[in-house]
């Protein structure tokens, strides 16, 4: 019979390995394993993301599409690009808000599976282009969007700094960049990859970025909007 101290330090291990694992693939989605590792969960998950977010459009549009659309202003037709896009959705809330209908959306993702859902649920459009393609370098000329967009991604991203040097690249001169910033409690699962509201204010005002605003945004984030000088 096994001793109950081997038996005991055994199931402490399985426990340790276990919250490894757990947090490694869910709590921070394979960001410490990788890009490939991190494309793979979403390509797993992209069919079922939306059902295991529970997004209610009513909100979407409200603290969304709305807040969206009226930092975005006069920027008419603006061609908008959407970092990290996923399943499109803030396309969506904002195409269902009836906002900004002129606008020009580019959509990337470097999940292949997560952007076919988008394109199911937001269909063909000359308005709409589906580019399959990581953050890090992003492949398009200096200045070329009005709007440029991160949501809910740059933590889980190899270099965050270097995806939001590529973000504001792509920027034209005047236009807006909005991303997230996480916060709250599980942004303690995310070592390494987490500003604070203060860090984020000079990464953007070093990178010749003015008119910052952070405010709270939903339960996990903060809404960071600013203008490229």
């Amino acid at each position: 019979m096994v001793p109950l101290s081997i038996a005991a330090a055994a199931l402490i291990l399985l426990i340790l390995a276990a919250g490894v694992i757990y947090w490694l693939f869910f709590l921070t989605e394979g960001a410490y394993l990788g890009e490939r590792v991190v494309v793979w969960l979403y390509d797993l998950y992209a069919r079922r993301y939306d059902a295991i977010k529970e997004w209610d459009m009513r909100d979407e549009i409200e603290y969304l599409a709305e807040p969206f659309a009226a930092a975005v202003g006069d920027r008419r037709p603006p061609r908008i690009l959407d970092v990290a896009a996923g399943t499109g959705r803030l396309t969506l809330a904002v195409r269902q808000s009836g906002l900004l209908p002129d606008a020009r959306w580019v959509l990337l993702d470097a999940s292949g599976k997560m952007l076919k859902r988008a394109r199911e649920r937001l269909g063909e459009d000359e308005r709409l282009q589906y580019v399959q393609h990581t953050a890090q370098e992003l492949p398009f000329d200096d200045a070329s969007f009005d709007v440029v967009t991160c949501l809910e991604a740059l933590e889980f991203m190899p270099d965050p700094e270097a995806a939001l040097d590529e973000l504001i690249r792509v920027l034209r001169p005047g236009g807006l960049l909005f991303i997230t910033n996480r916060t709250g409690p599980g942004a303690r699962f995310l070592p390494g990859r987490i500003w604070s509201r203060n860090e984020v204010f000079w990464l953007l005002k070093a990178r010749g970025m003015t008119q910052i605003s952070i405010r709270p945004f939903l339960v996990d984030y903060e809404w960071v909007t600013a203008v490229k000088r």
